[in-house]
């Protein structure tokens, strides 16, 4: 090895370890206060300074030229080792690490701050949502079971004039269908449902497209099983409709041109569902009545009774006859002129205190309530009108004017129902429903389903439908009816 070699290899490395060695115990003295002359100086007042970098920086150096492999793999070492450079590397991480920790400890306060506040809204939001759920169930679990019970109590006396039924049925507040004072539904309350269903599955569709065509399709749909399932007393232009559905007729050519009042039938939940948004209620309700019936007469009674389920269901002290009259006839304008007149015939009637009976012979149905449509609605409005706030009267009224029973009674039912919520329908009229497998407590579930969806507008799920059971009910359905109208060719006369 030259004389350059050792210079260079070992005597300059080996100086600069002795100074860096030196220097480092220097420094870490005056940090850490070993030594007595650093004490007596502090004691003294007098600030002692450190050597600053250059015995790490000497060290550094002198590891890096140093004779051996591994002196240059902790040349770093030095750096780290003195005190007097160590502050200066670890200082600004530490510095940048406090301020990015309080930044982050500010940011996290403001975001618990947040999440908190958030919290609460939620929790405040969703006891507000659970109250106005349940408020949304009585009032549409009273129009779905209202419909159930008026059904019920009129399809004993389908049919029958005013004068018939009194001899034949004269108590009319109980079921007359079964023995024992039981009573079934038939199809204005099987319509009900369906359209709850259609409801609780497509409101997404509707708040995000603005429309009802996802209703109108699911509808169809359970239309078209519906009929596979063998229902009894199914009117003529709904059997002709839902075989259009069945053929898959294009929409515009679906439905029979008829007034009949099966569209009025199912509208009510329509209204109390859509009761905020005018404009939806009424697409659906044009939506559901153009599947079946194609005169725009069964559309505008569906929607004259949507919309009087959706004030009934907002009242709180029964609805003004005058007012709602001018509101259809707003609503009808010149192409419904012949409704919204019924309808101002009704306000009329309601002033002068005129009885739904009477109401229904004015209208020349002395002998009963057709199935028209323009017969059918007015004379239910106006036993909803007459009796505000009071259920059992309104339905009891709207069968004793005789006929189309059920229905009329049906659709007074739903919306005296809307208005007096779940709580308020008479309960031995609930509990003398002999349904299966749809009974009342299906029907509430399916209610339930319906007002958590009418909050947030998310289908929630509803109640499954057993249709094998479904066919055996209505087997046995049609043949209560046959046994029925037995009964009714007997006297009394």
């Amino acid at each position: 090895m030259t004389a350059s070699g050792i210079l260079l290899g070992w005597i300059l490395p080996g100086l600069g370890l002795a100074f860096f060695a030196a220097g480092a115990w220097s420094n870490a003295g005056v940090v850490f206060g070993w030594p007595r002359w650093v004490r007596e100086a502090r004691a003294a007042g007098n600030h002692v300074s450190l050597v600053m970098f250059l015995p790490g920086v000497i060290g550094a150096v002198s590891m890096w030229n140093g004779p051996w492999e591994w002196m240059r793999m902790l040349a770093w070492a030095p750096l780290f080792l003195d005190t007097g450079c160590l502050p200066y590397f670890v200082l600004p991480l530490f510095m940048r690490r406090t301020v990015t920790s309080g930044e982050g400890e500010s940011e996290t306060t403001e975001a618990q701050v947040q999440r908190e506040r958030a919290a609460i809204e939620l929790a405040a939001r969703l006891a507000q949502n659970k109250s106005q759920a349940e408020t949304n169930f009585q009032r549409l679990a009273g129009c779905l079971l209202g419909t159930a019970i008026g059904d019920a109590l009129g399809l004993a006396s389908e049919g029958l004039s005013p004068q018939r039924q009194a001899r034949l049925f004269p108590a009319t507040e109980r079921y007359h269908l079964l023995p024992f004072g039981r009573g079934m539904c038939s199809d204005d309350t099987e319509h009900a449902i369906m359209v709850a269903q259609s409801l609780v599955q497509t409101c997404g569709y509707t708040k995000a497209f603005g429309n009802a065509a996802d209703f109108r399709a699911a509808l169809a749909w359970r239309m078209r099983w519906w009929l596979l399932g063998l229902p009894a007393g199914i009117g003529m232009a709904t059997l002709k409709g839902i075989l259009k559905l069945w053929l898959f007729i294009p929409a515009r050519w679906q439905g029979a041109f008829s007034a009949g009042n099966a569209p009025a039938m199912r509208s009510a939940l329509i209204g109390v569902f859509w009761a905020d948004e005018p404009l939806v209620l009424r697409m659906h309700v044009e939506a559901s009545s153009r599947l079946t019936h194609a005169d725009p007469k069964a559309a505008q009674a569906a929607l004259a009774v949507a919309v009087a389920a959706a004030l009934s269901s907002r009242s709180t002290g029964g609805v003004d006859a005058d007012a709602y009259s001018q509101q259809m006839a707003e609503l009808l304008g010149t192409d419904g002129a012949e409704l919204a007149a019924l309808i101002e015939g009704v306000a009329q009637s309601i002033r002068a205190g005129q009885s739904t009976r009477d109401f229904a012979v004015s209208l020349g149905l002395s002998k009963g309530v057709t199935g028209y449509a323009f017969h059918t609605v007015p004379v239910a409005l106006h036993a909803w009108l007459a009796h505000p706030g009071d259920f059992r009267a309104a339905v009891l009224a709207a069968i004793r004017c005789g006929g189309d029973t059920d229905t009329v009674a049906a659709i007074t039912g739903a919306i005296a129902g809307a208005a007096c919520g779940r709580e308020a329908l008479p309960a031995e009229w609930l509990s003398h429903l002999a349904e299966w497998p749809r009974n009342v407590a299906w029907m509430d579930r399916l209610a339930r389903a319906l007002a958590e969806s009418s909050v947030d507008r998310i289908d929630r799920g509803q109640p499954a439908t057993p249709l094998g059971k479904l066919l055996l009910r209505n087997v046995f359905f049609v043949a209560v009816v046959l046994v029925h109208g037995f009964r009714r060719l007997l006297p009394p006369y």
